[in-house]
């Protein structure tokens, strides 16, 4: 079965999903007084419009009939725009023009768009000249505005002319992506559509084209369109190529810093060592020079590693802890045990608030277990909980300490350490194995499986924060993919966007359903080193809606059906296609698993005989893809007597490995078998599948999130 993710994969266009994932907006759009011009709050929390959108698609039509027809104020503008798209859609033209009829005057933040669907019904009521007519004067009169780029794409269907405009105009909007596509049909090696193409990072074929641009044209580009040119291989996680790329790009502190990087992840370390000194040569003082100086000590011989660690040391506070404990590294292999137990000790003591100092701690708590002595081994976890509360290793550490304490027989110590994971790290792994050892309802890896939690619709729909108020307000009532659009015009610095960017760029990217990068983004977010950044994202982060984002339940309806069918619980299928595929249904691996849950053919074939069940039809379709993927999944737990620790396991490891480790290790305490897993690809997956498991039970599942919310959190 499927390996996990190996790779971060992209959609061309999706559908507007914002009719299924309607649901509370918090905040505001400022919206232009008509009598004023000033720009005015508008709240949208009590928003009978928004609300409304909410609603089954059964009783929304009527709601926003009613509103179109008795509403008042923008809630009445808004009702009014929404019914003339639809009923454009549903090719009534008639319908969309009495409710587009004077509603640019009721309605100016969205005049451009008004006047844009305006021409689309006149084009549907096959008034092809008044149609012109109108997308002309949106050119005209809202020239510098993402929407004339939609209407100049209407227009060049019949005049390139318009074409030409859109692409030297709006050369980041997806529609004159679109249009060099279709040109580049024509001429598929033309310099100037390539290089327009480069920033059009979320095509599907990119890559392609990037190379074409590359091998075809490579004497002609400038170094600008090398850095443009490496940022999107580096998007597109192909680091030796982009590492290639920015060796050519303007010399800059992050490009020298990616160059050196790519150049080593890709497997050139010859190049990379060599890029790496130029970046350390050309900008001694700057922030990426002191992890430069770190990645590089740790390619070179051990020898050469120790005056570079004490650079870094010197002259770079914010890495000296970790450059420290490298060097008692390079130390030992130096020979040298003294001077690197020394080295370690000086992390403990000089930088005892450092995650190098959590990482001393954790490695000395399990030495101590191995020596065995829990009371030690708590004492050592027990720092990391009060010196290291941010760091990686914190929820593991606090989690430890209450098992370690009930081994030293001290229950109410090991309560306080489960209900304090579950209070300080609520979204973490070791939440839930905290959870099930003080008796919630939320199985263990023996029972997990067979639990059928209710799961509510409690998601949030996230708020915007950054963008264009028109952007704002067409997300927020539903028209996802227009609103991608003219975030992709709007995006200033995707290279080092800020926290707000990062999000809505995410949020924009999940609501036409590129998944896989806007997880990346959100999960991602708190990767910064600037303290007022970090606390912008801990503030976005303490929004239950940023969590619903960072775990959709996108295809529930397949999710529940053939989870049920097979006895499983649905949140632990959701929870494994989230760690697969991370909902992209038409993804294939390197090892060819294809879809949601990463079904191998040969697989879905075997599994679907074997319990005489049809065999696979298109296992890029989202509903066969469950069908087998949870088809097989059971017959891994059968296999291991329904223990999904082992069943996740054989899933991703195959069974062959995983019984040679249970002929290796002893399975009476679960959560040391996980820590043995030799394969380290396989214990993260098992944490991770089931992390996200423990984050779908606590956001979706009523009786969880109210115990949680009566135990509290800390800040």
């Amino acid at each position: 079965m499927g390996k996990g993710l190996t790779n971060r994969w992209v959609l061309v266009f999706g559908v507007g999903l914002g009719a299924l994932l309607m649901g509370a907006v918090v905040s505001g759009i400022r919206l232009p007084n008509p009598q004023t011009g000033q720009i005015e709050a508008i709240e949208l929390e009590n928003s009978p419009t928004i609300e409304a959108l909410s609603l089954p698609r059964s009783e929304r039509r009527a709601k926003l009939e009613a509103l179109a027809e008795t509403g008042t104020g923008i809630d009445r503008s808004r009702a009014r725009y929404w019914l003339a798209v639809e009923s454009i859609e549903a090719g009534n033209a008639g319908i969309a023009l009495t409710y587009l009829e004077n509603l640019e005057a009721d309605y100016p933040l969205m005049a451009g768009y008004v006047r844009l669907q305006r021409g689309r019904a006149q084009q549907l009521a096959g008034n092809a000249t008044e149609a012109a007519n109108l997308w002309q004067s949106i050119a005209s009169e809202f020239p510098d505005d993402a929407v004339a780029a939609e209407a100049l794409y209407e227009l060049g269907q019949s005049d390139s002319q318009y074409w030409n405009r859109a692409l030297a105009e709006f050369p980041k909007h997806p529609r004159s992506g679109e249009i060099a596509l279709k040109r580049l049909e024509r001429d598929p090696n033309n310099f100037e559509l390539l290089k327009r193409l480069s920033t059009h990072l979320y095509f599907q074929n990119i890559t392609e084209l990037l190379d074409r641009l590359v091998e075809n044209h490579s004497s002609q580009l400038t170094p600008e369109d090398w850095e443009t040119i490496a940022f999107g291989y580096w998007e597109k996680t192909i680091y030796g190529k982009a590492g290639k790329a920015y060796v050519k790009a303007p010399q800059t502190p992050l490009n020298l810093y990616r160059a050196a990087r790519g150049l080593q992840l890709g497997g050139y370390k010859a190049e990379a060592r060599q890029a790496y000194r130029q970046l350390i040569a050309t900008f001694p003082e700057a922030k990426e020079t002191g992890e430069g100086l770190l990645r590089l000590s740790r390619i070179v011989r051990a020898e050469d590693a120790i005056p570079l660690l004490d650079t870094v040391i010197a002259q770079f506070s914010d890495k000296a802890a970790e450059a420290l404990l490298d060097r008692s590294k390079v130390l030992q292999q130096l020979n040298s045990p003294t001077s690197a137990q020394q080295a370690r000790q000086s992390v403990l003591s000089q930088y005892s608030d450092s995650d190098a100092a959590a990482q001393i701690r954790w490695e000395n708590a399990l030495e101590q277990v191995k020596a065995g002595s829990s009371q030690r081994a708590w004492d050592w976890a027990r720092q990391i909980v009060t010196e290291n509360p941010e760091s990686e290793y914190a929820p593991e550490a606090a989690f430890w300490v209450g098992k370690w304490a009930q081994k030293l027989n001290r229950p109410d110590d090991a309560r306080t350490a489960f209900e304090y994971v579950l209070r300080r790290y609520p979204e973490s792994y070791y939440a839930w194995r905290s959870a099930s050892m003080l008796g919630w309802n939320v199985g263990d890896f023996t029972t997990v499986r067979w639990l059928m939690p209710e799961i509510a619709d409690l998601s949030q729909r996230a708020v915007l924060p950054d963008g264009s108020e028109v952007t704002k307000e067409l997300y927020a009532l539903g028209f996802d993919r227009t609103a991608w659009m003219r975030w992709q015009v709007e995006f200033v610095d995707p290279v080092e966007p800020t926290v707000d960017a990062q999000y809505t760029d995410g949020i924009l990217r999940q609501s036409v359903g590129d998944y896989i990068d806007s997880l990346f983004m959100l999960e991602s977010l708190g990767w910064r080193d600037d303290a007022e950044e970090l606390a912008r994202y801990r503030e976005l982060k303490s929004n239950p809606a940023y969590w619903y984002a960072l775990y959709p339940f996108p295809f529930e309806a397949s999710i529940e059906a053939w989870s049920k069918q097979r006895q499983l619980d649905p949140l632990l299928t959701v929870a494994l296609i989230r760690q697969e595929s991370r909902f992209m249904p038409g993804i294939r691996s390197s090892a060819d698993a294809v879809g949601l849950m990463q079904v191998l053919p040969e697989t879905g074939d075997w599994i679907a005989a074997k319990r005489d069940e049809p065999s696979p039809k298109n296992l890029t379709d989202p509903d066969d893809n469950i069908r087998l993927g949870t088809l097989y999944l059971d017959y891994t737990h059968e296999e291991y007597n329904n223990n999904t620790m082992l069943a996740l396991a054989s899933y991703n490891a195959g069974p062959g490995n995983v019984d040679d480790w249970l002929s290796r290790f002893s399975l009476s305490d679960p959560d040391i078998f996980v820590s043995q897993i030799p394969f380290p690809e396989t214990k993260g997956y098992v944490s991770s599948v089931m992390g996200n498991y423990w984050n779908y039970l606590r956001l979706y599942n009523p009786e969880i999130q109210q115990q949680l919310e009566r135990l509290g959190s800390i800040e």
